[in-house]
């Protein structure tokens, strides 16, 4: 989905893939044909925008098949879909039933994510629309903390830096400009918007940005005006947003809270749990640890890395933090000029909410994935957006 920015500027919406798993290319044909239409169709729309998740098996069959590039181009089209965004964090297994830290491997320390964060520019510079020409990718925000020791930060920074040196190449071979953008994660090294600006500013690529995940800038209590007048200061690239909401306890210390917040522990990915206290930030790596005994203070709100659909908050007593995103929101593209043009709506734990709350059938799914788009749709309006054709 596109939209007019009063400045005159385009607006990308789209709506993350990685709620589908396909670990292959033929399975991503599944997904455009099974889900990515249907949901267009739902919208009523010509036309729609979807951040492709490509598995390191889809991208490798891609970069090395021109031919099954083409195929993969002309299937977009012929089904009214539309690529500007990658989802580049997961490497692949994000549809095993058990992701949580594996999500973190490789991490930049590591030649395999170059490499395949490389395949993808290079998949991306070849799906853009032949109307645009700057296309983004989201991916790991360096590594999981507890294996990053300065022999790996240094590593990292180098692979970087390599990454932008091949991006300008390939802007010179195809003329279409990509960014990277690394996604803060509660528990990652760069946790937050803040801890993103030594490890970028020390790059100092304009190729190379951040990642605005909305429900992970609320589970570390961010605050979003904050947060990105402190990146535009520091004249940190914006590369895209991921729009999306945590879940939110605001008395976790009572009986029925707890037990509300004990139907979204679950085995396949990790729900990182917060709480914001005097002494600043306090944490747990999954929900269930936080649940556990007193291992979390519980006297102020809750909030746990569990992205809850956009226009269904959960039940009493808990909610989502939509404020938050709405908050983020206006100061993305509600000023004079829009601080990024690529958003997209990433809630891929559809399947892993309470049983009474997942989808049955696909047809469910795609309902629910167009009452996201919906309500962004209608947010960005609200804002002065106009949507296009």
């Amino acid at each position: 989905m596109r939209f007019r920015h009063p400045d005159g500027s385009t607006v990308h919406l789209a709506y993350c893939t990685n709620v589908h798993p396909a670990e292959t290319l033929d399975g991503v044909l599944d997904q455009l044909r099974d889900h990515c239409e249907p949901v267009r169709r739902r919208l009523g729309r010509d036309r729609l925008g979807i951040g492709l998740w490509l598995a390191r098996d889809a991208a490798h069959a891609l970069v090395t098949d021109p031919a099954a590039l083409r195929g993969l181009r002309t299937a977009l089209e012929r089904r009214g879909l539309e690529v500007v965004t990658l989802n580049g964090f997961p490497y692949e297994g994000f549809g095993a039933e058990e992701v949580k830290y594996r999500v973190y491997q490789p991490d930049w320390a590591d030649p395999e994510r170059l490499a395949h964060t490389t395949d993808l520019a290079r998949v991306l510079a070849q799906l853009l629309p032949d109307d645009v020409t700057e296309g983004s990718i989201s991916t790991l925000p360096l590594g999981w903390r507890t294996a990053y020791d300065q022999e790996r930060a240094t590593a990292a920074h180098t692979a970087l830096t390599t990454l932008a040196e091949r991006l300008d190449a390939l802007h010179e071979l195809t003329g279409r400009s990509l960014r990277i953008g690394l996604e803060p994660e509660p528990g990652c090294t760069v946790e937050t918007t803040r801890d993103a600006l030594a490890p970028l500013t020390a790059i100092g690529h304009d190729r190379i940005g951040i990642c605005v995940d909305t429900c992970h800038l609320a589970t570390s209590f961010e605050d979003p005006h904050t947060a990105l007048d402190a990146l535009t200061q520091a004249r940190v690239p914006i590369v895209k947003s991921q729009l999306s909401a945590a879940l939110h306890a605001e008395h976790p210390h009572l009986p029925d809270v707890r037990a509300a917040l004990s139907a979204f522990d679950e085995p396949r990915f990790l729900h990182q749990t917060r709480t914001l206290t005097a002494a600043g930030l306090r944490g747990t790596d999954d929900l269930g640890e936080a649940l556990a005994g007193d291992a979390l203070p519980d006297a102020s709100p809750w909030r746990a890395h569990f992205h809850v659909p956009l226009h269904a908050a959960p039940a009493a007593p808990l909610t989502s933090t939509l404020p938050v995103l709405r908050a983020a929101l206006t100061r993305l593209v509600g000023g004079p000029h829009p601080l990024t043009h690529h958003l997209e709506v990433e809630t891929y734990t559809w399947q892993a909410l309470p049983p009474e709350l997942r989808p049955r059938a696909r047809a469910q799914l795609a309902d629910g994935i167009a009452a996201e788009l919906t309500l962004a749709r209608d947010l960005l309006t609200d804002l002065g957006l106009k949507e296009l054709p």
